[in-house]
């Protein structure tokens, strides 16, 4: 992450809950957060659910499924 310059940071501080983006930044969120968007990455990069060619919304929900059930099997061997 590239720093905030110290004048923007200063600015913000000095409009309160108005500054926009937070000040702060937590690496443990970030970390969090990166998780998250890299798990939702994997899920999107299964061709059915991505181009979603099944439109029935129950077929589309057992797709989610069984990619995410994919997913965390293979994340249980111990080389992957």
């Amino acid at each position: 992450m590239i720093s905030e310059p110290r004048d923007q940071t200063v600015k913000r501080k000095n409009k309160g809950r108005a500054g926009g983006r937070p000040v702060t930044w937590d690496p443990d969120l970030y970390r969090e957060r990166n998780t998250v968007e890299r798990g939702i990455n994997k899920i999107k990069a299964w061709r059915g659910l991505a181009a979603r060619y099944d439109k029935d919304p129950a077929n589309y929900q057992a797709g989610l499924a069984l990619r995410a059930a994919l997913l965390w099997l293979r994340s249980l061997q111990p080389n992957h």
